[in-house]
């Protein structure tokens, strides 16, 4: 009984961010509209360029923040049906791998073939996508990255490592909270916003597996995935 109270202004608490983040879809379309309209009347300028790229950011934030509260609801249900995991990982770290060039970083995939998974693709998808570029935004200057895909027993692992300055290993399973940021600096010159991996656990957790982050020596820092190879149907649309 006591709980009660608390788990009732949690649920509202989710609902508000989810009506919220709706309300706030308009308004924000609005505006990017109309800098492009006014860029295309004036010209291009810095502050019209600052106006859409800000527009764009909490767009994508308020699309995130909606997500999540879906997740936390259960309400934004999964798609399941096998997919090529194999395949999504490889694709989806090339996309990635002429970033880490450009950034003079080394990136290294070693990928199992023949890998199947029963789950969301959509959703994995994304997962793989926060991981590697939360990778990238976070390792050292002249760092490291690499991506290991393995199927054994009856689960399949994803790791994600990269090397960096330095790793706060009391700080590690923090990362997975909603707005934390282990290095607000380097956060400030990336732009996000500290939810990333928030919403990597949530599709983690919504197919059953596990997400945890560990560092071997301080200067460098793994994301590891473990999925079950039979994650449970959740049949619907997004």
């Amino acid at each position: 009984m006591i709980m009660k109270p608390v788990e009732e202004s949690y649920k509202k608490q989710k609902r508000f961010i989810t009506d919220a983040g709706h309300e706030l879809k308009t308004p924000l379309a609005i505006i990017d509209t109309d800098a492009s309209v006014l860029e295309m009347d004036i010209g291009e300028n810095e502050w019209i360029t600052d106006l859409k790229k800000q527009a764009n950011r909490m767009a994508d934030l308020t699309k995130d923040l909606i997500y999540l509260s879906r997740m936390d609801e259960g309400s934004a249900k999964l798609v399941m049906m096998d997919f090529p995991l194999s395949d999504v990982v490889t694709e989806t770290a090339q996309s990635f791998r002429s970033r880490a060039q450009l950034a003079k970083k080394t990136f290294e995939v070693n990928v199992q073939p023949m890998i199947s998974f029963f789950g969301d693709e959509k959703a994995i998808h994304q997962l793989i996508g926060i991981l590697l570029d939360n990778a990238l935004k976070y390792s050292n200057d002249g760092g490291s990255i690499k991506v290991d895909l393995i199927k054994q027993n009856h689960k399949i692992e994803l790791s994600v490592w990269n090397t960096a300055d330095s790793i706060d290993r009391e700080s590690l399973p923090r990362l997975f909270d909603r707005f934390y940021r282990a290095d607000s600096s380097r956060n400030s010159e990336t732009g996000g916003y500290g939810i990333g991996l928030s919403m990597a656990q949530a599709i983690v957790e919504a197919h059953k597996g596990k997400i945890q982050a560990t560092s071997a020596d301080g200067r460098s820092i793994c994301l590891k995935v473990t999925l079950p190879l039979k994650a449970p149907a959740y049949i619907a649309e997004q």
